[in-house]
């Protein structure tokens, strides 16, 4: 295997003609894409090697996950998070859009109640409605551009049919990175209320402050790990969602073997090309991540900087992930979404995460892009000025 060559991050291929989701959406027009969660970047080449290697072999057969490839997470999860998890634990799936319907499926009745904090991604949000469940939404505070959570207004909003909590750590949109005290605050009001916690850490990789760190929410205690499901993929961290390969880590074998069981008939295996991806990027990804890393801070900075200056938008701390959410609320537009996709910028809507008149914008691109994406909302705005 060869070693590990620096990335220029600055001269992507050419994503046009690919079949892509980000960047169909407005082929043939001048319109930069910035609104779906996956990068504009080459994955690691350590990646690309194996993966070239797998298909010069040339058979691509049913697959599954093989005794090195569940040690590339173990380790993974050991050097960077100091969680000791075990093998038997995970449960590998095709993608975690997926596992959070089966959460809702597989520990709520059709009577009974799934909890989430709002804004949030919006599979949160849709998973209940597609199961059946009753949706239960609790806000996040908002104060001076940073979130958190209100503990009142979240323990208040449990039941005695709340049987879900679906959280985000770190968050999508806003970028938290969560601290101990509110994971822990977080996790015993789950338990107080016998509720099962699944928590989604798919940018765990992705913390960009760094102050802060990512806690797994199943690594703060045992009895909190017994009631809770953590999701995990490295398609986030090393740019592989196309090769749809997740897991979900289950420490309670009760809970496992339930969750195992609503996924038989329904849920597929993992790709070969995924799990192949998987081994390579959690074993020799390490270097290129921190380099992505520092390539993502200074856009963020820039990105920061520059929305800071544009009059009615405002945008708070992006802790984590490559995802900014900005605040356009003054500038008096009912759809800004709409508004800036005319000044031929792809942004995704605020609406489609709870929280109308907000946008989110992946800054996951060459900065050549991402300052011309600036220009372009600084013009739009400006121009509506006039």
């Amino acid at each position: 295997m060869q070693e590990y060559s620096k990335t220029d991050f600055d001269f992507p291929p050419d994503r046009t003609n690919t079949d892509s989701i980000k960047w169909s959406r407005y082929a043939g027009c001048d319109i930069i894409p910035m609104w779906i969660a996956d990068m504009d970047f080459q994955s690691p080449p350590p990646v690309l090697e194996v993966l070239h290697n797998h298909i010069r072999h040339g058979v691509f057969g049913y697959s599954r996950p093989s005794s090195q490839t569940e040690e590339s997470v173990v380790q993974w999860m050991s050097d960077r998070f100091r969680w000791a998890i075990r093998p038997d634990w995970i449960v590998w799936l095709p993608g975690l859009v997926c596992a959070l319907n089966l959460v809702c499926r597989a520990f709520a009745e059709s009577t009974e109640e799934v909890l989430t904090t709002t804004p949030i991604y919006p599979p949160f949000l849709s998973a209940p409605r597609f199961s059946d469940r009753k949706l239960i939404r609790c806000p996040l505070k908002r104060e001076n551009k940073y979130y958190s959570f209100d503990f009142q207004q979240f323990k208040q909003a449990f039941s005695p049919k709340t049987k879900v909590c679906l959280l985000c750590n770190p968050h999508n949109p806003t970028g938290r990175v969560w601290t101990k005290k509110e994971l822990e605050t977080i996790a015993r009001i789950c338990l107080q209320n016998g509720s099962i916690i699944c928590s989604d850490e798919i940018h765990a990789d992705l913390v960009l402050s760094p102050d802060k760190k990512h806690i797994p929410l199943a690594s703060l205690d045992r009895e909190i790990a017994e009631r809770t499901i953590t999701l995990g993929s490295p398609s986030k961290t090393f740019n592989l969602p196309g090769l749809s390969c997740g897991f979900a880590i289950i420490p309670n074998k009760q809970i496992r073997e339930r969750f195992t069981h609503a996924m038989q008939g329904i849920i597929p295996h993992v790709n070969a090309l995924g799990l192949t991806a998987c081994r390579a990027a959690y074993s020799q990804g390490a270097s290129w991540l921190n380099d992505l890393l520092g390539y993502l801070r200074i856009n963020r900075d820039l990105l920061d900087e520059s929305v800071g200056q544009i009059p009615g938008l405002s945008m708070g701390p992006v802790e984590a992930t490559y995802l900014a959410w900005i605040d356009c609320r003054k500038l008096g537009q009912p759809n800004p979404a709409a508004f800036f996709e005319k000044a031929s910028v792809g942004l995704q809507d605020g609406a489609e995460f709870d929280a109308p008149g907000f946008v989110r914008l992946n800054f996951a691109c060459p900065r050549s892009r991402l300052q011309e994406a600036i220009q372009r909302i600084q013009k739009a705005v400006t121009k509506q000025a006039l």
